[in-house]
């Protein structure tokens, strides 16, 4: 009597041989779901931030409707942004317990809701709490959550992954602003509120369903790699929220992240009134922004991955430098063209700025609790926005210039390049750390 042909296949302890037969069958997946992950992270970003830069392309129509100063409209981004960074300090930690993909589908309705609710406001004081609260929670619930779950997904391809992802807010820079200032045109700014706040919710919140937390849940590792066999993945290593948040590394990322982010979000707030008021008309002011939009994704696609090979601390130094070089074009630009110049440069670092830190943050600090650690790094960023394009509107409102915002936003960078420098320095071999 014939016997079967013995193979090398013998199911390992604890497994039925069903499940063998299974496993044997199932084709291997021909796209990594850490890509999908990204897509679904990218399309949040791009939802979101796209909605919060229109505002740009509001602040005439808001000020001539309220008979508002500069200053007070300017008031609306920098409480949504207080909001949309300051969250995260909340929304980090609950992603890393409850998951990331429910609190970014409830972010994205809420910025639908927000956006809908400010096309009926009567004043300025509801269009605080509408677009502010709105946009601002929106965001603040969505953002961390996302871009946290991207850096569990990937280790060699961290920085590409993570400025793919982050690129959706170039490209919601891109593409939401001119949409919002032709909607403004021919349908009226309330109309244009309530179309942006539709589309919103239905993409934001749709693709949103696409996020998962970590390759672990469906038997992954990172990057694609097969997972070790007969062997239960390890759960992601690193520091708990407390070591990370009371380490001199963290701190000078703060300092850092804190001091340059005053003058972070000015040119996405008065980039358009600033050009209209050197003579450039409105429609061509507005794709200012779409330029910033332009170099952003340019810096998010080619800046992430370049900081994976030359080392991502000192690509997050030049990221501080250029930021500063680009603002101080700004400062001796009037033209639309040399505008263009600064809003393309701008884009470029501050793109890879975004991209980096995620990253940055999970390479000193580990995966186990990336979410939180970022949220908390992330309400430098909330202080400075809170601050920022307000004040900048002020000083206008009082000298009818922007020379100090930018100046000052010139200033902040090279002082957080300096920090960054220092930390640099300081944690070479050799130097005692």
């Amino acid at each position: 009597m014939l016997r079967e042909p013995e193979t090398n296949s013998a199911p390992s302890a604890g497994m039925k041989e069903s499940d063998v037969a299974i496993q044997s069958l199932r084709p291997a997946p021909r796209l990594f779901q850490g890509w999908l992950v990204v897509a679904g992270a990218f399309a949040v970003t791009f939802v979101g931030f796209g909605s919060a830069y229109t505002f740009s392309a509001f602040v005439e129509p808001l000020q001539a409707d309220f008979g508002a100063s500069r200053g007070s409209v300017s008031l609306v981004f920098s409480l949504a942004g207080f909001l949309y960074f300051g969250l995260g300090v909340v929304s980090g930690p609950l992603a890393d317990r409850w998951g990331s993909r429910r609190l970014a589908v409830l972010g994205m309705l809420l910025t639908g809701l927000g956006m809908a609710i400010a096309s009926v406001a009567g004043s300025l004081t509801q269009i605080y709490l509408a677009y502010g609260l709105g946009v601002g929670l929106g965001v603040g619930l969505s953002y961390v959550p996302v871009i946290g779950a991207v850096q569990r997904w990937f280790v060699r391809r961290r920085g590409f992954a993570s400025g793919l992802a982050v690129s959706g807010i170039g490209v919601g820079t891109l593409v939401m602003p001119p949409l919002a200032s032709l909607l403004i045109q021919t349908l009226g700014w309330r109309t244009a509120y309530l179309v942006l706040g539709g589309l919103a919710a239905a993409i934001g919140a749709g693709m949103a369903l696409l996020i998962e937390n970590d390759p672990r849940d469906r038997g992954l590792a990172p990057d694609g790699d097969p997972p070790v066999s007969g062997h239960q993945a390890m759960p992601p290593q690193g520091f708990s929220v407390r070591q990370a948040v009371t380490s001199r590394r963290f701190a000078g990322l703060y300092a850092a992240c804190l001091i340059c982010s005053f003058g972070l979000f000015v040119p996405f707030v008065h980039l358009v009134p600033y050009a209209v008021d050197h003579g450039v008309a409105p429609a061509s002011a507005v794709l200012l922004l779409g330029v910033i939009g332009v170099g952003s994704t340019a810096g998010r696609f080619f800046l992430g991955g370049l900081a994976d090979r030359l080392g991502r601390a000192l690509a997050l130094f030049a990221m501080f430098l250029g930021m500063a070089l680009a603002l101080a074009i700004w400062a001796l630009s009037a033209g639309f063209w040399p505008l263009a110049v600064f809003a393309f440069a701008y884009g470029v670092f501050y793109g890879g700025f975004v991209a980096l830190l995620p990253a940055l943050v999970m390479d000193h600090f580990g995966g186990r609790n990336v979410s939180g650690i970022i949220g908390i790094l992330y309400t430098s960023v909330a202080f400075g926005t809170l601050i920022g394009p307000s004040a900048a509107g002020f000083a206008f409102d009082v000298s009818r210039s922007y020379m100090l915002p930018i100046l000052a936003g010139i200033a902040g960078n090279l002082v957080a390049a300096a920090i960054v420098g220092a930390m640099s320095r300081a944690e070479r071999p050799g130097n005692g750390q």
